[in-house]
């Protein structure tokens, strides 16, 4: 146990105080955390038992680059790149606006639903809130919206995208606690869809409380409505194809990943949004987002591999079960902790350092490892805009300069709190996150 301690010391330390990158602190804390548990000299480095902590980390590296499920990353997150430039944000608020737009904090409301269409393409929260607080804001200014309402619908609707399907982070954790992604895309999508509608409720709760917070805007006829649809058909039918396919077991994520990468750059072709620079800006920056995705998943294994060796898991299962507790009890402790550590990491770091621990414990006591990664994506949306450490929220007072900080934390507090009540639902209705892969796989 004093070795574990002191790895996540020294852990905390070289991400917290010197502000090493959590992919390099975590691989060089569990590969020497795994040399010292060897019974090696760690000032010998011509030991040759070296070979077995070296044989450990690099096997992790050839294993995961290697890997060909774990393709699904760069190819769904060039898939979120490509609809991302082809302007995808601006038609899905369109089609929003113009079915909700005519209600009080109906563009706030129109804001969310735009938010979940657009994240379940883009699979970025912040990303997300980034780009709609660009195409949203405008027009709820114009209509007279109070900031804080305004704000908050963006950067909590941005939530919403490491959750709905396909998601970045559900593939990542499917990868550490060796679950079924496929599952993990079902069990996602009814309590993303919960996660929208009971944002809606909080609009709705918010504008009751303060009318003039959101005002309805103008109505739009039906003909409008089917025109407004038609800007984004392509879209909708290339998600249909690639979430039905993988639900209905057509074809596996890698390859619904491919077929959404080539959809997506046939439909940014088709909307004539695309130079070669641009071609090469969209392929440039997915490359580096999948090299620093499999750069913190590689290093999260090695350090998983130094727990494990440690003893940690079977220290944790030993140290519950003398308490004598309901595996309930200790649930609702971990939901306790990520929400504490939510409030000063940012979510992937958070997942990294965290899941390797929990998830063995949490096997062991019989819970479902499915449910058990909902449970924590959507406590990890709960840290996304949580003070101290919103990234959501920082994110968004980046791109609105003119808009406090603490305007938006305000504002998202309704939010917060339907959040809260839909993982409370969860936790304690599995069948929430459970019913579709049940359906469908078991």
């Amino acid at each position: 146990m004093t070795v574990v301690l002191t790895g996540f010391a020294v852990l905390l330390f070289m991400i917290v105080v010197l502000r090493v990158p959590i992919a390099f602190a975590m691989g060089l804390v569990g590969f020497f955390g795994f040399a010292f548990l060897m019974g090696l000299d760690l000032n010998n480095f011509m030991d040759f038992r070296w070979r077995g902590a070296l044989s450990m980390a690099s096997n992790r590296v050839i294993g995961t680059v290697q890997n060909y499920s774990l393709s699904v990353i760069p190819l769904f997150v060039l898939m979120g790149n490509l609809v991302t430039r082809s302007g995808l944000a601006q038609e899905l608020y369109h089609v929003s606006n113009a079915f909700l737009g005519h209600r009080k904090g109906g563009l706030a409301m129109a804001t969310v639903v735009a938010c979940g269409g657009f994240s379940a393409i883009c699979g970025s929260s912040l990303a997300t809130s980034a780009t709609m607080g660009k195409v949203a804001m405008p027009p709820m200014r114009k209509y007279g919206y109070a900031d804080s309402l305004a704000t908050a619908s963006i950067a909590a609707g941005g939530t919403l995208g490491i959750l709905i399907p396909p998601s970045v982070i559900l593939i990542i954790i499917g990868l550490l606690t060796e679950t079924s992604i496929r599952e993990l895309f079902a069990a996602g999508f009814i309590p993303g869809i919960l996660g929208m509608l009971m944002y809606m409720v909080a609009v709705r709760y918010v504008v009751w409380r303060d009318p003039s917070a959101g005002p309805a805007g103008e109505k739009a006829e039906w003909p409008e409505r089917l025109r407004a649809l038609n800007g984004v058909w392509g879209v909708l039918l290339l998600f249909t194809v690639v979430m039905g396919g993988i639900y209905l077991g057509i074809f596996t994520p890698t390859e619904a990943a491919g077929i959404g990468a080539g959809g997506a750059f046939l439909i940014a072709l088709a909307r004539r949004s695309f130079t070669l620079s641009t071609l090469f800006e969209t392929l440039a920056d997915t490359a580096r987002t999948s090299a620093m995705l499999f750069a913190v998943v590689i290093g999260a294994l090695i350090f998983s591999d130094f727990i494990n060796r440690a003893g940690l898991p079977g220290m944790l299962l030993e140290f519950v079960t003398a308490l004598d507790v309901a595996p309930i009890v200790v649930i609702l402790a971990i939901l306790g902790i990520y929400i504490v550590l939510g409030m000063v990491f940012e979510s992937l770091s958070m997942i990294l350092l965290t899941v390797p621990v929990f998830y063995p414990l949490v096997e062991s006591m019989g819970f479902d490892l499915v449910w058990f990664g909902i449970v924590v994506v959507v406590v990890t949306e709960i840290s996304l805009i949580t003070p101290p450490v919103g990234m959501n929220v920082f994110v968004l007072s980046a791109v609105l300069r003119d808009v406090k900080t603490g305007t938006i934390f305000k504002g998202v507090t309704p939010f917060w709190c339907a959040d809260i009540v839909r993982l409370a639902l969860i936790v304690f209705i599995a069948q929430i996150a459970l019913f579709l892969p049940e359906l469908l796989y078991r």
